[in-house]
Order: structure tokens, then sequence, then C-alpha cells
């Protein structure tokens, strides 16, 4: 039997992510899980720009970028019904895999579902891959979204009409 309580959905906003949320949310529903919403924001401070100019408006600017991304997670879970139970989390760091991971340990998230752009391989060798780090590295099993591609989740109010 698999027993599932906590799933990880890792938003960077994108689509891929927004059909990562989609089968998340289908799994907790289905397994009566806490879903736990994550987007990490890169920490502007741990970035090296050459004019000081910069430096002073890192605080104000960190700022606006996390109230943004905490604004797009009320967004992407204000539309969640029938409700499940959320953890909205917003995360700050330079690493966005190693977090999701460090996350997924300290949380004991039972599965990571997450979106992937499904790139080239030159693509992939210059920009690198959070899902692949993620995936080689999450201490539970990972599940790799790509959208468009062989949707299996029915929206909700297509099951509703089914049922009724």
């Amino acid at each position: 039997m698999i027993a599932l309580k906590n799933i990880l959905v890792a938003t960077d906003f994108s689509e891929p992510s927004d059909a990562a949320l989609a089968y998340g949310r289908a799994l907790a529903r289905t397994f009566g899980a806490t879903l736990h919403l994550v987007h990490v924001v890169d920490n502007l401070s741990s970035a090296v720009y050459g004019a000081e100019g910069y430096v002073a408006a890192m605080p104000a600017l960190q700022k606006d970028i996390e109230d943004a991304a905490r604004r797009q997670l009320d967004k992407l879970l204000g539309t969640d019904e029938p409700a499940v139970p959320t953890r909205r989390t917003l995360l700050i760091s330079p690493a966005p895999a190693a977090t999701i991971v460090d996350y997924a340990r300290q949380e004991q998230i039972d599965l990571i579902v997450t979106g992937t752009h499904g790139r080239g391989a030159v693509a992939h060798l210059l920009m690198g891959s959070v899902a692949e780090h993620v995936v080689r590295t999450a201490p539970c099993p990972v599940l790799t979204v790509r959208h468009p591609e062989r949707e299996f989740v029915i929206p909700d109010t297509l099951v509703a009409a089914v049922e009724a």
C-alpha cells in the first residue's frame, strides 16, 4: 500500500509547474495528504554586481520579488476546489534544487511533483536542470511532469459532472 501524507509541488509559475500542481492536488486529494506548494526566490544579496548603486537598492528589490511571488502563490491556491490541506512556502536561496531537496528532508515529504521544461541537450548543458538535480538528490520519489504531454488528471468540474 502507498501512504502519502505530504506531497511537495515545486513551482516556478510556468506551464509545466501548473501541470505539476494539477497532479499534486489530485494526488493529495486522493491520498488525503497535505500539499506543500513551494517556490524558491533567488537571493539577490548573494549575487555580485559591479556598481554600488545596485547594492543600495537590493533589499527593496528583494522584498518586491518576494511579495510578487507570495501573490502568485496565493493566486495558484485560490483555485483549489474542493480544498486540500495546503502549506504555501516561499524559500529564498540561490540554489533552488538543493533548497527544494532540503525542504523535502525537513518536512518529511513523501513525494515531490515538479514540472520540467524538456529542453534539448545543448540548453540543458548551458542552463542545467532544477528538476534533474531534484530527481538525483531527493530523499523520496519524484514525479516530473511535462506540459502538454499525456495528461491523465481530469479537472474536478468534469469529475463532478460525470458523478452527478
